[in-house]
C-alpha cells in the first residue's frame, strides 16, 4: 500500500524537528529482560506520523534517548518504504556524495540511509520497476542500485513485486 505524496521533499529527508512536528510520541514500559530498571522506567519510545499513520518504535535499549533515536530512524525507514514522492526529478546532492565511480557507499545503519532509500524507491517505482533509467540517473550500475535496495529486504520485495506485476524478471 504505497501512498503518493505531493511533498516538495520526501518526509524521510526532513530535519528531525520538522518530522517530529507531525508526530505524536509515546513513552511506555516494556516487559522482558533488563531487570528492575526496565520494569520501573518508561524507556520504550513510539512515534506515530499522523499524516501517514506510520510508526517507528524501539525498546531494546536501557536508555530512553537511545530508543528515541532508534524509533526515529525506524520511522524514517517506514516512511521511505511506504510514501512515494514525485516532486524530485534529479539526483540529489546527498546521493552524488555517496557514489564514487559508479559505486554507492552507505550502510543500512547510517543516518542517510532512509533518505537515500526513499530517493531510490521513488525513481524505481516511477519507472515501473525498471532499474535501467534509475541507475543512469543515480550514476551507478543496475547491480549497485539493487544491491543497495537489498539492504532493506522490504524495499527489494517491493521492487520485485512491481517487476513481476509488469512482466519483468525477479531480481536476486
Amino acid at each position: 500500500m504505497t501512498e503518493v505524496a505531493a511533498f516538495t521533499s520526501h518526509p524521510a529527508t526532513w530535519s528531525e524537528e520538522k518530522l517530529l512536528s507531525q508526530c505524536v510520541s509515546r513513552r511506555q514500559r516494556r516487559s522482558g529482560p533488563g531487570g528492575q530498571h526496565r520494569n520501573k522506567v518508561e524507556t520504550a519510545v513510539i512515534y506515530l506520523h499522523e499524516p501517514s499513520s506510520l510508526t517507528g518504535s524501539a525498546n531494546e535499549k536501557r536508555s530512553q534517548e537511545a530508543n528515541r533515536k532508534a524509533a526515529l530512524f525506524r520511522l524514517r525507514v517506514n516512511l521511505a518504504l511506504q510514501i512515494r514522492c514525485t516532486a524530485q526529478t534529479d539526483c540529489s546532492q546527498l546521493w552524488l556524495s555517496r557514489t564514487n565511480q559508479g559505486r554507492l557507499k552507505v550502510r543500512p545503519t547510517h543516518t542517510d540511509f532512509p533518505a537515500l532509500l526513499s530517493e531510490a524507491l521513488d525513481a524505481v517505482m516511477a519507472d515501473s520497476g525498471s532499474l535501467e533509467l534509475a541507475a543512469v540517473k543515480f550514476q551507478c550500475t543496475k547491480s549497485q542500485l539493487f544491491k543497495f535496495l537489498r539492504l532493506e529486504p522490504r524495499a527489494a520485495r517491493q521492487v520485485n513485486d512491481l517487476r513481476i506485476a509488469h512482466g519483468m524478471k525477479r531480481l536476486k
